[in-house]
């Protein structure tokens, strides 16, 4: 947080977050938030969008391996129901798809969520998340689609951190494949992806090394990816015009499908505008076989990472899967960083009204 919103030294000790002399520093971001909060409602409601609220209290908080959650419990009440872990969940996706199997068409949620361990300027353990659904909507559709709504809620030019992007530029549409081609020496990122989907760690090593970057004692697939992933490729991104980075290789493919055309490929994006990483969005996987496998896999390597403490399978969103799921895609945008770009904040912290973290 820069100190202009954050509390400020003197002789008996910070300014307190509630005392009016801390709002005051935030109140021009914050009522641009306000803004946009609106704007935003009427952005998806005039295009058929309803708005959901679904549990933040919840079995399974999500299936990234990486997102750490905070931990509760539930007591039972004069006998009613059973002790039971429960978590706050990292995203409303897991629930926001439940809906769509029940029929509720195209659906929004201004979700509060929480992953533990994350503060930075750009990063906070509560934080809200825009997450938004269409059924029948391909990827593609999903991009004209975040691009428009992008476009009516902010500035013409936005900027962050001494980069500038003009929100009035076509939107920039790079394949993961064209982004690691050009930025990291011509390496083929799909080349060390095996036809069944898998990461191939000694091809990346070997790529890698060929393009000086020499991978480190123990480093797998996973790790170098993402290694030059953040050192080379997405510095590059989102700067004089706003790039959506697509296709992501299929050891990355979370909860989209896998690209037809080449089953080494996701039907995956990320957005980025002024060195920011926006959203991150999928062409929905609705093969309840498939996403069983990889949540198997996903639970196996967070145990693997970060020891037994965590959750299993979520078989109720699987059982949902089972009982159909419509094809579309969905997408999860950092609500909080999008108003730092409305609103010409240099930190998240000028974009809380009250932040969890001093």
């Amino acid at each position: 947080m820069p100190p202009s919103a954050s509390s400020r030294g003197s002789s008996s000790g910070p300014t307190p977050l509630w005392h009016p002399e801390s709002l005051a520093g935030r109140l021009p971001f914050l009522r641009r938030r306000a803004a946009l909060t609106a704007a935003t409602r009427d952005f998806f409601t005039s295009r058929g969008f309803t708005e959901v609220e679904t549990p933040c209290l919840v079995p399974v908080p999500g299936m990234e391996v990486h997102l750490h959650a905070f931990r509760s419990e539930y007591v039972p009440h004069l006998g009613a129901g059973e002790r039971r872990v429960m978590w706050l969940r990292t995203s409303p996706e897991l629930a926001l798809k439940r809906l769509l199997v029940a029929g509720a068409g195209p659906v929004f949620e201004l979700a509060r969520v929480w992953r533990n361990g994350e503060a930075s300027p750009r990063h906070a353990p509560e934080f809200t998340m825009l997450e938004w659904y269409a059924p029948g909507l391909g990827l593609a559709g999903l991009m004209d689609q975040t691009e428009d709504f992008v476009r009516a809620v902010c500035p013409p030019v936005v900027a962050h951190a001494g980069v500038a992007t003009a929100l009035t530029l076509p939107f920039e549409r790079l394949t993961m494949a064209e982004a690691f081609a050009r930025w990291c020496g011509g390496l083929d990122i799909l080349g060390t992806v095996t036809p069944e989907g898998a990461g191939d760690s000694a091809a990346l090593r070997g790529a890698a090394a060929a393009i000086g970057t020499p991978p480190r004692e123990g480093e797998g697939w996973e790790d170098l990816f993402f290694r030059l992933l953040l050192e080379r490729v997405e510095p590059q991104l989102g700067r004089d015009r706003a790039t959506f980075l697509t296709h992501w290789p299929t050891p990355q493919a979370a909860l989209a499908r896998r690209d037809p055309a080449d089953p080494r490929a996701a039907l995956r994006f990320e957005l980025f505008a002024a060195g920011l990483e926006l959203a991150n969005a999928f062409d929905e996987l609705t093969d309840p076989a498939e996403q069983r496998a990889r949540f198997i896999a996903d639970v196996a390597e967070r145990r693997a990472r970060y020891g037994a403490e965590g959750w299993d399978v979520d078989e109720d969103f699987l059982a949902a899967l089972e009982h159909g799921m419509p094809a579309g895609s969905g997408i999860a945008l950092g609500f909080d960083r999008l108003a730092m770009l409305a609103s010409g904040a240099r930190g998240i912290g000028d974009v809380l009204w009250l932040p969890s973290l001093p």
